[in-house]
């Protein structure tokens, strides 16, 4: 089956962290992209990633460079007709510490993206989210949904020339860097016997890596310009996987941290009735005068409903939750 990827060149801002080298991976083993650009800051990552995905075998160029430089996205996007925007500051800690740094790569870092594309005529553009962006209490999610409003309202700026931009908007990444998992099996494997829980009751929404991929490409096929797609995905409870993975029900009750959620938000209650229900995810509509679903894709005419009550899709009220075996199956798949 054809690929959307297939003589396409790509770009993908932030390639050399979690998301981007598996989508990388992804990419190049199921499709025939013309070339792929990875572009991030991080020269001893790109490295390493040339160690296992080199020029000469893949068509792959390596382009150092930062989100805050606009000159240097202008150079990267260029011949460019797909683009994946992966590349943030996301550690909410050192956000909350360092809140210029988080608005230069994450607010700014977007709007020189924006620029470099419409300049470039690049056909579309895909940036990731996140659910911290909804009803954010931390500015990493203050960002992320300034961001977001960015993508959407640059769908205003392109005129006639053919650039689109949406957004996908999921939860936490199984596995990845900075995720529970991880940390609490280097935890397991030092000798802790009681993990850290900041409160009973938390809850978490989760995606596998392999699932968000799948998501992001299905989008981009899909996508015609400032939606925000989002997922139904499954909730966890934190307390249960601290059960799965240790077969104990002890825990040390540390309190929630600074900047940090009971529950996670995907869709606020205002906004759901702005929504496209389909079978496997919602469409937020954008508030564009121009965007119409009634003319647009074919599968969203025919399966997609509108949203006619009001609701919440949070982590904590999710029709779906994890059974503790199924959560020891998905943290023994790691």
């Amino acid at each position: 089956m054809k690929s959307i990827f297939d003589n396409k060149s790509i770009l993908i801002t932030g390639a050399t962290g979690f998301f981007g080298t598996n989508c990388l991976k992804s990419i190049l083993y199921s499709s025939k992209p013309k070339k792929i650009i990875v572009y991030s800051r991080d020269e001893l990552k790109q490295f390493q990633l040339t160690q296992r995905f080199s020029e000469k075998k893949f068509p792959i160029r390596y382009f150092l460079g930062d989100m805050r430089d606009r000159e240097r996205l202008i150079r990267a996007c260029a011949n460019i007709d797909i683009i994946i925007h992966a590349a943030a500051m996301k550690q909410v800690p050192a956000s909350e510490y360092n809140p210029t740094e988080c608005i230069a790569t994450n607010i700014i870092g977007a709007q020189n993206l924006i620029d470099a594309s419409i300049i470039n005529e690049v056909e579309k553009v895909i940036a990731l989210s996140t659910d911290k962006a909804a009803n954010p209490i931390n500015l990493y999610g203050a960002t992320k949904l300034c961001a977001d409003k960015l993508f959407v309202a640059a769908n205003n700026l392109v005129g006639k020339k053919r650039t689109r931009f949406s957004i996908v908007r999921y939860g936490n990444v199984l596995g990845s860097r900075g995720s529970v998992i991880p940390y609490f099996k280097e935890l397991i494997d030092k000798g802790v016997r009681k993990l850290p829980l900041t409160d009973k009751k938390m809850t978490r929404f989760v995606i596998s890596i392999e699932d968000g991929i799948n998501f992001v490409f299905n989008c981009l096929k899909n996508m015609s310009g400032g939606e925000i797609f989002v997922p139904k995905l499954p909730s966890i409870e934190i307390r249960k996987l601290i059960y799965a993975m240790t077969d104990s029900e002890d825990f040390k009750l540390i309190g929630i941290r600074p900047g940090e959620k009971l529950h996670e938000v995907m869709i606020p209650k205002e906004e759901s009735l702005n929504c496209i229900e389909m079978k496997d995810y919602y469409i937020i509509q954008p508030m564009l005068s121009w965007w119409d679903r009634k003319k647009i894709k074919k599968n969203i005419k025919q399966n997609g409903k509108k949203v006619l009550k009001p609701f919440e899709y949070s982590s904590e009220n999710n029709t779906v939750f994890l059974k503790t075996n199924e959560i020891k199956k998905l943290v023994n798949s790691l």
